[in-house]
């Protein structure tokens, strides 16, 4: 019994990853993205997303408590995983390592990003805008830190977009699992390109 639920709620784990966890981060990288335009581009689509409808329902039950959930299972999940990378170093053995230090990374990246924008909003500061990041990111180590959050996000969710595949039977041959490698490679290239362009919009 104890098996089988922990089945469950690896794969609650996984697709929560994928939906709705992992069209958010698209959907945040494409608005940060229109900073490229200009600022009044990017508080355009920032002001946009702002006056959505039901905005605080979403923002909990689409956003929060799906992103929460994947966290902190994914911290358990972390910490209990065996890795095999000494005795198996094969590419996928380094994928899986690779998903949980990324997961734990993102955790810490993931809050302090709300703190320095959510949070400073919430408590009085200026809205999230155009200056507010341009501010962020002028100091080189935060930009630093936000490049390698942005990296870390694209690879955990290019990663598991493979790992989802598998492990819900939808790749089980190896053509298949070697196809869906370089698909989501093509995913993780595209992210990234679109979100380190977005951070130095607001730089250069």
């Amino acid at each position: 019994m104890a098996k089988n639920n922990e089945f469950l709620w690896r794969r609650l784990h996984s697709l929560l990853g994928i939906i709705p966890v992992g069209l958010f981060l698209t959907q945040h990288l494409i608005v940060n993205y229109f900073a490229t335009g200009g600022e009044d581009s990017f508080n355009a689509a920032a002001h946009f997303m702002e006056s959505l409808p039901f905005r605080y329902a979403l923002e909990i039950f689409v956003i929060f408590l799906p992103l929460m959930f994947h966290a902190f299972y994914g911290i358990y999940i972390a910490f209990t995983a065996k890795n095999n990378t000494q005795r198996f170093s094969t590419f996928r053995n380094w994928m899986f390592v690779a998903q949980r230090i990324t997961g734990i990374f993102l955790v810490i990246f993931i809050a302090w990003h709300v703190y320095e924008t959510r949070w400073q909003v919430a408590i009085g500061a200026d809205k999230a805008d155009f200056d507010m990041m341009a501010d962020i990111l002028g100091n080189p180590w935060m930009f630093g830190f936000y490049v390698a959050g942005v990296l870390a996000a694209t690879f955990h969710l290019a990663n598991g977009i493979w790992s989802f595949l598998v492990s819900w039977g939808i790749t089980q041959s190896a053509a298949s699992q070697r196809v869906a490698t370089y698909v989501t490679l093509g995913i993780f290239v595209a992210l990234s390109v679109v979100g380190i362009r977005a951070l130095l919009a607001f730089v250069v």
